[in-house]
Order: structure tokens, then C-alpha cells, then sequence
């Protein structure tokens, strides 16, 4: 593990936080027997009512947070994949909706209804499932400072509706789900877990041997590079170690998608790659990260409760899960093309450049978006539709199903 770099001190309020809620991961240890898999611990860190990362009450997005998304970046993100949100409506029917899952500080979802308005293409709701209750309050006070004529299209919901037809998004969501860590080790396949040592929370690792975790992990068997520059496969050579994650959750979150939605199409966004470069023999650490006052590291043993821990999302296990429950894909591209495509350029070009004041802001904003040095490569869009047959406009150009 790399040392951390210099992270700002939090008040004594969060470390109170954080305190809490390491003793209610103890407490799971001391019931488990001491031991608990990698993705339980992350699932509490994140998750634990109240006081995990994403359902507590602090700070999580922008400027005064750990991280910015793309929404938060410029509104010409929100503004583009309205384009492609109003497509897949006109395709469904005129009484479609949107679904948005885990809709952050709610910017999304504002900039999204308001250029849909401008379009003339409103879904008739727009549902929001979030988790976390401060960021649901967040989303309803957006709305209300700012268009408090659109709010009353918008419902929260708590649970999938048991059928839906329309456009369903998630931005940022998969790399936010909990992971198994697996370790390749010679013949053997480990689970990478979590123990109490001293106060602290340590590594420790359990034989797999069976279950749907070996299973997968056995079939990927990713390739080990040797000291030598040697790349041999993981399982039955001895070379090194190969750790790297997992992601059930978001195998059972596609087909959970892909039971309730009837009619419409799926549009995923986040960083990520294609199964051959995820389990790459140079990426033989994983891509597991930890953010925290927008600085990376990678401990997520450090502060539980106040930093966000997020791994990179495997787009062919993604297209796998949607593909054997009845979706088609739709779509595959980088987030640059899908942004081109959909007509971000001619968004900006609204905006005269005579006009400096606003121009160049948004300017260096798209840069951010589409710049292969910044989103523009690592961010990744896949859609997956049902009982839509049209070509998506966010995929005209730049198709990269072959990565998959």
C-alpha cells in the first residue's frame, strides 16, 4: 500500500463520526468471527444507515467535498444528454419517464428537465431513487430555488417500480458499488478480507474455493506479468501475486434494471474499461481508489464514514449481465464521442464568443469533458434498450463494442 499523502484534518465532529462508525464495523467483525469479506466492509463504510459515506450528512460533492462529477463540472454535460433523453422518450411514447439513480446534489436532474423543457420533451415524471436522505433534501431544495415549476414532476422513490417505460441513468453509480477483492496467487484463488488488528482495521485473506465469486474469478484468470516482462496467466504459474475486484452488485443491478423496465433504454455513465484492459497484467494492484478533499489514495481503512472508496467498473461484465436478462445493446463509446454526438459543440456555439464573460468558462469546461487528459477517454457510455430499435444519436460515431 502506498503511503497516504498529506490529507487535511477533519473536525472533531467527523472523527466522532468516523469513530462510530468503526465501532459498528468491530461490532460485524466480533459477530463474523473476525473476519469480513472486502465487500461487506465497503458496503458499511458506504452504506450503513445514517452514517456510511453516502447515507450521512456530510459534504460530498464540489468545491466543499471529496470529488466533482460531471454534472457539477457545467451544465453543457446535463444539457447534451438531454438530447439523447429526448430521443429515447419520443421513441417510447408521450407518456414516458425518467428514472435517475443516484442523483447526487440533484444538478443532474435540474439541468437535464430544464433543457427538456426548451426541447419540448418533458417526461411525464422524473423519479429520482436515492439513498442517501441529505442528499434527497438537497435535491428537493435545487429545485425548489430553481425551478420549482418542474419539481412537481419530480418523485423519490426509496425501491425500483415494479414496471417502467422511458429512459433510466445513472452517472457515477457502479463505481460507487461495493467490490469483492480476489487474489490470484500461484494455484490458489483468495478472498481479500477484513480483520481488527490492534484498534485498526487490517488485510486478511481466506481460501475460495467455491460459490458464484470463485466461479467468475477462476474464469478470468487474469494474466500475471513477471519480474522479467513474462506475462504468464494467474493460476498455475508462480509468479506473484494478481489482486484486483469483483463487482457482483452491479451484475445483480442490470438485471434488476432489466426486469422492470418494458419499453426504453438504459444509458450508464462512469470510468472504466473493457474486461481485457480492466484485468490487464500491468493493472495487477486493481484500480480500487479512495477520495478525500479531492485527494486520492489508496487506504480505505482511513477515516471509514468520511471518504469515498470507488473501483473502476468492468463494462463486459456490465454488458454480460444486461445481455443474458433480454437487454440489447445499444451502445458502447468513450464519454467524448457520446457528448459529440449528441451536439455539445453546437450547445456551446449557443453562447457567442464575443460573449468571454460566459464563453470562456464554458469553454474550459467541455474541455474537462471531452479531453482524453481529463473524462473525455476514461469515462465510458453504454446503453442497453428494450423494445427500441432506432440507432441512439449518443452513438453514431466512436463505437467501441469491440472493447467490451
Amino acid at each position: 500500500m502506498q503511503p497516504l499523502p498529506a490529507l487535511p484534518i477533519p473536525s472533531e465532529a467527523a472523527l466522532r463520526h468516523s469513530r462510530a462508525l468503526k465501532e459498528l464495523i468491530h461490532a460485524e467483525l466480533a459477530v463474523a468471527g473476525g473476519w469480513i469479506s472486502f465487500e461487506h466492509y465497503m458496503r458499511l463504510v458506504l452504506y450503513a444507515p445514517g452514517m456510511g459515506y453516502y447515507s450521512g450528512g456530510a459534504a460530498k460533492f464540489g468545491e466543499s467535498g471529496d470529488f466533482v462529477t460531471a454534472p457539477e463540472i457545467s451544465s453543457l454535460f446535463g444539457k447534451t444528454l438531454a438530447r439523447q433523453a429526448a430521443q429515447v422518450l419520443e421513441l417510447v411514447d408521450d407518456q414516458a419517464d425518467i428514472l435517475e439513480f443516484g442523483a447526487g446534489t440533484g444538478k443532474l436532474a435540474l439541468d437535464l428537465l430544464l433543457e427538456l423543457e426548451k426541447l419540448g420533451s418533458l417526461p411525464s415524471r422524473y423519479f429520482i431513487l436515492e439513498v442517501s436522505a441529505e442528499l434527497q433534501q438537497r435535491q428537493r431544495e435545487l429545485f425548489d430555488r430553481f425551478a420549482p415549476h418542474l419539481a412537481l414532476r419530480v418523485v423519490w422513490l426509496e425501491h425500483l417500480p415494479p414496471a417502467f417505460d422511458g429512459l433510466i441513468i445513472a452517472n457515477e453509480v457502479l463505481d460507487a458499488m461495493p467490490v469483492h477483492l480476489v487474489a490470484w496467487r500461484g494455484t490458489d484463488l483468495f478472498e481479500r478480507g477484513v480483520m481488527i488488528k490492534g484498534d485498526d482495521f487490517a488485510w486478511s485473506d481466506r481460501a475460495l474455493a467455491g460459490g458464484a465469486l470463485f466461479e467468475i474469478a477462476r474464469e478470468l484468470n487474469p494474466q500475471v506479468e513477471g519480474a522479467d516482462g513474462d506475462v504468464s496467466r494467474g493460476l498455475g504459474h508462480d509468479i506473484g501475486e494478481y489482486v484486483s475486484e469483483i463487482n457482483l452488485s452491479a451484475s445483480h443491478f442490470m438485471r434488476s434494471l432489466a426486469a422492470v423496465l418494458q419499453r426504453g433504454a438504459i444509458v450508464l455513465i462512469d470510468y472504466g474499461f473493457g474486461r481485457n484492459e480492466y484485468y490487464h497484467p500491468q493493472r495487477s494492484s486493481g484500480t480500487l481508489m479512495c477520495h478525500y478533499r479531492h485527494l486520492a489514495h489508496n487506504d480505505p481503512f482511513y477515516l471509514p464514514g468520511l471518504q469515498d472508496i470507488t473501483s473502476h467498473v468492468d463494462f463486459s461484465s456490465v454488458a454480460s449481465a444486461a445481455i443474458d436478462s433480454g437487454l440489447g445493446l445499444r451502445g458502447y463509446t468513450t464519454q467524448a464521442y457520446f457528448l459529440i454526438n449528441c451536439g455539445v459543440t453546437e450547445i456551446l456555439a449557443q453562447t457567442r464568443v464575443e460573449n468571454t464573460k460566459d464563453y470562456l468558462p464554458l469553454a474550459n469546461q467541455l474541455q474537462k469533458l471531452v479531453s482524453p487528459a481529463e473524462m473525455g477517454e476514461l469515462f465510458k457510455v453504454i446503453a442497453f434498450g428494450k423494445n427500441i430499435h432506432q440507432s441512439l444519436i449518443g452513438f453514431i460515431s466512436g463505437d467501441k463494442s469491440r472493447m467490451l
